[in-house]
């Protein structure tokens, strides 16, 4: 009615939010404010405000209008934990095989232990084969505990399709054995290994998606994600637990996991040596 007559308002608002809150109320505000005050002009331009002036100019169609639908099968918008609790279990389980996974093999050669299996009956593919087992069985152990303490403390939802997570996690946890174990073998010592592992880790985890929705980056580097075994990894969780694309949208990432996992594993195997 103020407004109405021409006098000017002061608008109070109290709230007991936190910061990040109150600027968000902050924004609504000024949504409001500056809506009314649009109207009234407009009111005015076309010859008087009064409230069915205002009610005529509510009605008219609006130039721009913003549609929102679901991205994907699932209708529930994603909480946050559903983008940091896959994104951290594939960053750390590339982290700890990529590190400790190469270390180990890199000390058993400075020790002379792998100097013995040289006089054992056992080809180098088998050797290889063995260690990658050991890794994989390391890169298992660690996605199982993140997927129940994801699942425990955090309340993650792993989507209609838990199996096929499952599957994606194993061959996700497979490559980076067999990384961490081609690594090791390309090394030259203990120092040169970690480092190297711990950089290529953080630089896939950032590129492919880890720490942030990949959707939020950059066109290249949405298009860069797709190159890397991160963002195979990812984009493979995010269609079966954000969107619920069903089994059959990952199998091309599946296909990707396991054609560089054999890839990595064969050369590895030509790259061992005893000493």
């Amino acid at each position: 009615a103020g407004a109405l007559a021409g006098e000017p308002q002061t608008l109070r608002f109290r709230g007991v939010d936190s910061p990040l809150g109150a600027d968000l109320d902050q924004v609504r505000i000024n949504r409001v404010v500056y809506t009314v005050l649009a109207d009234v002009v407009a009111a005015a331009a076309a010859g008087g405000v009064d409230e069915a002036a205002l009610a005529a100019l509510d009605a008219m169609p609006r130039k721009l209008t913003l549609a929102v639908a679901a991205g994907g099968q699932r209708q529930r918008i994603p909480t946050g934990f559903e983008q940091a609790v896959p994104g951290i279990l594939v960053m750390f389980t590339l982290l700890v095989l990529l590190t400790s996974g190469a270390v180990l093999l890199v000390a058993e050669r400075e020790q002379g232990m792998l100097r013995r299996l040289a006089v054992a009956p056992l080809s180098r593919a088998e050797i290889v084969l063995g260690k990658l087992s050991g890794k994989l069985a390391l890169g298992l152990i660690q996605v199982g505990f993140a997927l129940l303490a994801g699942t425990v403390l955090f309340g993650m939802e792993w989507g209609p399709d838990l199996w096929m997570v499952l599957v994606v996690l194993v061959a996700w946890a497979a490559l980076c054995g067999s990384l961490g174990l081609l690594i090791g073998c390309l090394g030259s010592s203990q120092g040169q290994v970690a480092g190297f592992g711990v950089l290529s880790a953080n630089l896939l985890a950032g590129l492919g998606g880890c720490w942030w929705p990949i959707e939020i980056t950059p066109g290249w580097m949405q298009a860069l994600q797709k190159l890397l075994p991160t963002g195979w990894t990812m984009d493979a969780l995010h269609k079966l637990i954000s969107f619920g694309d069903g089994p059959a949208s990952v199998l091309p990432h599946l296909g990707a996991l396991l054609a560089a996992t054999i890839l990595a594993a064969w050369y590895a195997s030509r790259r061992f040596r005893y000493e």
